[in-house]
């Protein structure tokens, strides 16, 4: 019964992410490289992944409405915590309507983790969005070695460790 309340939940989020307009065609994948160029931060500063291409790097979609994003942002921020430092590269993206929303999100959380708004230039080369949260890993060359939608659990999450260089 639980995996078919989860599934359910993840179907509305996939049509609330189509009714907003973030279904484009097509997501990455697996295998594939996210030419991502930079990113402006929600603290007004640049995130670039050919800057930032010697080491692996994860992206993770989230949204503040979203409890499984909640729920995985706090496993994302204990990571954080022990993560060597600078050993991985790590971005979040916003899909919520406005980036007040997402900074006021960060801040009440205490979450220090990077993070940005999704543009129409992001959702283009991430292609459609089938649920969130979205977790990418990707390598030093930017290809995609891991992907994951939908919430992931907290061991789980912790064996992202592994990626950290």
């Amino acid at each position: 019964m639980k995996i078919v309340r989860c599934y359910l939940r993840a179907m509305l989020v996939s049509v609330a992410l189509t009714v907003l307009g973030m279904g484009s065609v097509g997501a990455i994948e697996v295998g594939q490289t996210l030419e991502l160029g930079s990113v402006k931060k929600l603290d007004g500063t640049v995130f670039s992944l050919a800057q930032n291409s010697n080491k692996n790097t994860l992206i993770q979609i989230w949204a503040s409405w979203c409890p499984f994003c909640k729920r995985q942002n706090t496993y994302l921020q204990d990571l954080v915590k022990r993560l060597p430092a600078g050993s991985l590269n790590i971005l979040t993206l916003s899909i919520d309507k406005t980036p007040e929303a997402a900074q006021q999100y960060m801040l009440d959380n205490r979450y220090t983790f990077a993070a940005a708004m999704m543009t129409p230039a992001l959702q283009n080369t991430l292609g459609r969005l089938r649920g969130i949260p979205i977790l990418l890993i990707l390598d030093a060359q930017n290809k995609v070695i891991y992907k994951e939608v939908g919430e992931i659990f907290e061991e789980d999450f912790a064996e992202l460790l592994r990626y950290a260089k």
